[in-house]
């Protein structure tokens, strides 16, 4: 373990006084959505359990919110009963009632499920699971999620609309004379008040607003219906409910007595729910993680944390609550409201105990529409809105219908057999991205590598003080569900440190949704600490005929809202990152800045005023044109070229194609066709101005004449060139044993 690790350890086990606000704050969130959740799994019981759903969702948040951030490896996630498990569960109770089981022996089997789901959660961790839950991709967890959110909301027409009991909810949907006005209003005020909560303010949570809402207009209706108040008989409640230590011992005693009524077909045909009910809250506890990390610049154990949602889910079974996951929802509140440390999440715990024992039967008022109101809600908000935007492009078809089918077979069948489904797809999607070599075909930084552009020494000493601001990525292979959280563990350390971040695509052979999000996470990462991410070489035709240019700008990771930048080649992106730099060091070259005398040459610096004057008399003045060629390849000129202002490319054609390698870039200072002029060569390459350039041209013959009349000024200009000369050359060998060494 390193220092930095235990450090980190340290402090999330260290308790911050402002850990008591975010597991307040984190408790008004989860404990109503809990008590809403347990309403629904035990709706099709009928009235007369709805108060023991309530408390069934009520132990879940007490039980889960304790015990899993004891023993979990996400110490900022807050654990609690969620929609996904409300889902599953909810889905068994009404296929085990329906079926004929008698209500005590459908709780024992539900509470047996969660007691399975943290068992198997806990095998997945103790076989080092973590890792491969998160190798599901993006499309298949989309729409399991959005199948979910559908679920719920079907699931909540009837109380929303105040449903007769054995009214099927779609053709009461269709039928107003059944509604119940009453249930009708409380539903609608609830859903406007949480939608338009985080609006009006950011402290107090979406939900506490919203029931409250659901609450008064309840009370606004009970005016004119006092018989509203009862709770006897009344549909529109929950009904009596008793939170007492003695009654929760007498109820989960009760409870698991009933395990004589179960045969051994009845225990087997659990196995299937709860495992699908484990696979669906670990993958939703990963993500969250995942997400909480991201806002903290934190790692967390994958491992650890299903083990300790097995153990939580476990404990909420043996005490009768309902099982669940980490919630993003209430773990975001809690952060937002100082929550630190795994001491957040147990004070979260603590915090929902103390509120059912001062609540007590009060719970027993909620009118049963506002829950509904906060379900339809929170379904609304599973559902993958996104994923629509991937049926407009022809490259996110497959994609689309991967959401569309695991969301459909959801509605249509059931979890489990979306779960069948959706693995099925993730093994297709896999064959299809299938890559056996590391993403990462190089790593370098700005200290290592550096672009064309040939530099001042001030600027050299810039540029190699703040390399290591500067990394450069060159990705080879298919990016997919399968490389991304790869590629996401080698560059995290990297993404808090570095401002540029520069991926090189030129051998990627393939990109699907999941690593573009990832890519995304990355440039928010960065642009949250005011850096930026580039892509050189992005093709506009992969191997696979995917277009990655049209694919990156219809997601908009590069244009249309998206920060990442484009340029044609590698040293293009590492002249931007340079130009970033020296921006920031406050050595950027003005756009407007004169053209220099023969005195401001670097490399001519120091020479006496007569050597200038007549080194001077033998140079010309030139002008060039942005784009307009200086000297073509092949050419027998020996001239010399020294530039007082503007850039000029040196470029390589290639043989048989259009395309050009580039030599290096040359600015303000620097010079060009040394060879040439030295040795008398054919010029090897042409030399092209990037920008409308001022050069000094000399030519060998008027440089001879000069140095056989004044050997000393010759010598002199020589030793110089020489000195820059062999400096280009070291750079160059460092820069081909780089390349061999990788």
């Amino acid at each position: 373990m390193t220092t930095a690790n235990a450090a980190e350890i340290a402090k999330q086990k260290k308790f911050e006084p402002s850990d008591v606000w975010g597991g307040l704050a984190a408790m008004l969130v989860a404990l109503p959505s809990a008590i809403a959740f347990g309403v629904a799994v035990y709706a099709p019981l009928g009235d007369a359990y709805l108060a023991a759903g309530a408390l069934a969702g009520v132990l879940g948040t007490i039980a889960m919110g304790i015990t899993a951030p004891v023993v979990g490896g996400a110490p900022r996630l807050i654990t609690a009963p969620s929609a996904p498990a409300a889902a599953v569960m909810a889905a068994l109770c009404a296929r085990l009632a329906a079926g004929g089981m008698p209500a005590h022996s459908v709780i024992v089997s539900l509470l047996l499920v969660g007691l399975l789901c943290g068992a198997f959660e806990a095998l997945y961790g103790a076989l080092r699971g973590g890792r491969l839950i998160k190798y599901i991709p993006y499309p298949v967890v989309a729409g399991y999620m959005t199948g979910v959110g559908l679920i719920v909301m079907l699931s909540q027409i009837g109380p929303f609309f105040g449903l007769a009991k054995g009214v099927r909810p779609m053709a009461g949907l269709l039928a107003p004379a059944l509604w119940q006005w009453p249930a009708v209003s409380v539903a609608v005020v609830t859903v406007l008040a949480a939608l338009a909560a985080p609006r009006l303010t950011k402290r107090v949570p979406a939900t506490i607003i919203g029931i409250t809402a659901g609450v008064l207009a309840y009370l606004a209706c009970s005016l004119r219906q006092p018989h509203l108040l009862d709770l006897s008989g009344n549909p529109l409640v929950i009904g009596s409910l008793s939170v007492s230590p003695g009654a929760i011992f007498r109820d989960a005693a009760e409870a698991f007595s009933g395990l004589r009524g179960l045969d051994r077909n009845a225990l087997a045909g659990l196995v299937a729910p709860a495992l699908t009910l484990s696979m669906l809250l670990s993958i939703d506890t990963l993500k969250s993680c995942v997400v909480t990390d991201f806002l903290v610049g934190a790692r967390y154990d994958s491992d650890l944390e299903l083990a300790g949602q097995g153990a939580a889910n476990a404990v909420s079974a043996l005490t009768g609550g309902m099982p669940g996951s980490g919630e993003i929802g209430a773990t975001m509140v809690s952060l937002m409201s100082g929550g630190r440390s795994r001491w957040a999440g147990i004070l979260e715990g603590l915090f929902a105990l103390a509120a059912a024992f001062a609540l007590g039967g009060a719970i027993g008022h909620i009118p049963l529409a506002a829950l509904a109101g906060i379900l339809m809600v929170v379904g609304a908000r599973m559902i993958d809105r996104p994923s629509l935007k991937l049926a407009l492009n022809r490259s996110t078809l497959l994609d689309f219908a991967v959401v569309t089918i695991v969301a459909g077979t959801s509605v249509a069948y059931d979890l489990i057999d979306a779960a069948a489904v959706g693995i099925a797809l993730s093994i297709l999607l896999f064959l299809r991205d299938q890559t056996r070599s590391s993403v990462i075909r190089r790593r370098s930084t700005g200290a290592q590598i550096s672009s064309t552009q040939k530099r001042l020494p001030a600027e050299r000493a810039a540029l190699l003080e703040r390399g290591r601001e500067t990394l450069v990525l060159e990705l080879q292979g298919p990016l997919f569900f399968g490389t991304t959280d790869q590629l996401l563990g080698e560059t995290e350390n990297d993404l808090r440190t570095c401002k540029r971040l520069i991926l090189d695509m030129r051998r990627v052979t393939s990109v699907d949704l999941t690593a573009v999000r990832m890519l995304e996470q990355m440039e928010r990462m960065l642009r949250s600490r005011g850096g930026r991410l580039a892509f050189s070489h992005l093709p506009p035709n992969l191997p696979s005929g995917q277009d990655l240019r049209a694919y990156f700008r219809a997601l908009g990771v590069t244009e249309n809202g998206g920060e990442g930048q484009i340029f044609e080649t590698l040293h293009d992106a590492l002249e931007w990152a340079e130009a970033q730099a020296l921006k920031e060091a406050g050595l950027e070259r003005p756009a407007d800045m004169p053209p220099l005398d023969l005195a401001d040459i670097e490399f001519l610096r120091g020479l006496d005023g007569d050597s200038l004057d007549r080194l001077r008399a033998a140079f010309m003045k030139q002008q060039v044109r942005a784009g307009d060629t200086v000297f073509s390849r092949k050419q027998p000129s020996r001239e010399l070229f020294l530039i007082r202002r503007g850039r000029v490319r040196i470029v390589l054609p290639l043989k048989g194609t259009h395309r050009q390698h580039h030599l290096a870039v040359m600015g303000p200072g620097d010079f060009f066709g040394e060879s040439s002029f030295l040795a008398g060569m054919l010029r090897t390459a042409d030399a092209v101005a990037l920008s409308d350039a001022d050069l000094y041209v000399m030519d060998r013959p008027v440089f001879d004449e000069l140095t056989a009349t004044d050997p000393a000024v010759g010598a002199a200009f020589y030793r110089r060139l020489a000195a820059v000369e062999a400096e280009r050359l070291n750079n160059s060998d460092m820069e081909l044993r780089r390349l061999q060494d990788s």
